[in-house]
C-alpha cells in the first residue's frame, strides 16, 4: 500500500473547509479516514507522482484498486446528504447510478465502481443529453417498498412545506432581495405541488442533484448518475437542476424562450410533466436566490437565480445581466 503521503487534499477542498472549526477538525482527520478505509478494504492508491485525487463540493475522491480492480474511494464531509447517499445508492444497485461496493456510515466512506471523470454529460450536446438524462430518471425513479433504507429520506412534499414557512420570513429578514410577485410565485407552488405530492400516490426516489456534472460515462459504455441528494416525492422535483446549468447553451436570439423549451424537452424525454416541473423550478429557485442574498460575495449566483426563477414565472425581471452573462454555477462566489 502506498505512504499516506501520497493522497493530497485537493486545494480547493482545504480552502472550502479550513474557513470553519468544524471543516478544519474534518481536513485534520482526513488522512487518518483514508488510511483506515484503506487498511479495512484492502485497496491501492491509484495515482500517479503528483496527482491530486478528484473532489466534489463536500468530499475527496481517490482512484484505489482492489485486487487489481479500479474502483473509487469517496470520504465526504459528514452532513445529512452525504450519511442518505448510500441508502439511494443501495437501492439504485448500480441501475442508472454508480454502483456502490462497500460503505461505512462512521466515516461517510463509500467505495464506489470507477466512472470516467473526464467525460460528464455537461459535453454532451443538449438533444443527446436529453435522452440520457430522461433514460436515467426513468431507471432511477424507482417507487417505495418494504426494505428499510426507505425510512430515510426526506419528502419533497415536506420540504415544500418547510419553505411555506422559511421563504418569507428570510425573504424580510434579508431585506427583501426581489419582488414580492416573484416569492408569491414560489409560495403557490409550495402550497399547490406540496398538496398534490401528499394525495397523488406518486412517489418516486427522486435524485434532486441530477445536473449535467453529476452524470458521468461509463468506461464499458453508457452513463451514470453520482452525487445523488435523494429524496422522496414528484420527479419533476429532479429538473430544476438542468435550467440554472449551461444556460450559456440556451439560444442568443431567445434564451427565454429557450430556458422554457429545455424544460419541456427533458420533462418529455423522462415521461414528466412539464408545467410540474416548471413549477417546481421556480420554486428551488427562489430558495436558491434567498440562500445567494445572505452570502454577499455570491452576486453572480443571485443574478443567475433570479433570472432562472423569474423566466419560469414569465416576467424576467429588469435590470438583470444577459443571460449569457451570468456565471456558471461555481464561477461566481469563493470556492
Amino acid at each position: 500500500m502506498k505512504a499516506l503521503a501520497d493522497v493530497p487534499i485537493p486545494p480547493d477542498l482545504s480552502r472550502r473547509y479550513g474557513r470553519t472549526s468544524g471543516g478544519r477538525a474534518w481536513l485534520g482527520s482526513l488522512q487518518g479516514l483514508i488510511c483506515g478505509r484503506l487498511e479495512r478494504w484492502d485497496l491501492e492508491v491509484d495515482l500517479a507522482p503528483g496527482e491530486l485525487p478528484w473532489n466534489g463540493h463536500g468530499a475527496v475522491v481517490v482512484p484505489v484498486t482492489r485486487k487489481g480492480a479500479p474502483a473509487v474511494l469517496k470520504v465526504a464531509y459528514p452532513h445529512d446528504e452525504a450519511r442518505v447517499e448510500r441508502f439511494a445508492l443501495r437501492l439504485w444497485d448500480g441501475n442508472g447510478a454508480v454502483r456502490l461496493l462497500e460503505s461505512d456510515a462512521g466515516t461517510c466512506s463509500m467505495l464506489l465502481e470507477r466512472l470516467d471523470a473526464c467525460r460528464s454529460l455537461e459535453d454532451v450536446p443538449l438533444d443527446a443529453a436529453a435522452a440520457v438524462w430522461g433514460g436515467l430518471t426513468r431507471q432511477l425513479g424507482l417507487r417505495p417498498d418494504h426494505r428499510p433504507e426507505w425510512q430515510e429520506f426526506d419528502h419533497v412534499a415536506a420540504r415544500a412545506e418547510q419553505w411555506s414557512d422559511d421563504l418569507p420570513a428570510d425573504w424580510e429578514q434579508l431585506g427583501r432581495p426581489f419582488p414580492r410577485w416573484l416569492l408569491e410565485a414560489a409560495l403557490e407552488v409550495c402550497q399547490t405541488r406540496g398538496a398534490v405530492g401528499r394525495r397523488a400516490g406518486t412517489d418516486v426516489l427522486v435524485n434532486t442533484d441530477f445536473h449535467f456534472l453529476n452524470i458521468l460515462a461509463r468506461p464499458q459504455g453508457g452513463f451514470a448518475a453520482i452525487d445523488p441528494q435523494p429524496m422522496i416525492g414528484e420527479a419533476e422535483f429532479s429538473v430544476a437542476p438542468l435550467l440554472w446549468n449551461r444556460i450559456r447553451d440556451l439560444s442568443r436570439s431567445d434564451p427565454r424562450r429557450g430556458l422554457l423549451e429545455r424544460c419541456r424537452d427533458f420533462s418529455e424525454a423522462a415521461g414528466l410533466d412539464a408545467e410540474a416541473a416548471r413549477q417546481w423550478s421556480l420554486a428551488r429557485e427562489v430558495e436558491n436566490a434567498l440562500s445567494y442574498a445572505s452570502r454577499p460575495h455570491h452576486g453572480g449566483d443571485l443574478a443567475r437565480s433570479l433570472w432562472v426563477a423569474s423566466t419560469l414565472a414569465g416576467r424576467t425581471l429588469d435590470g438583470l445581466p444577459a443571460a449569457h452573462d451570468l456565471p456558471a454555477p461555481g464561477e461566481a462566489g469563493p470556492g
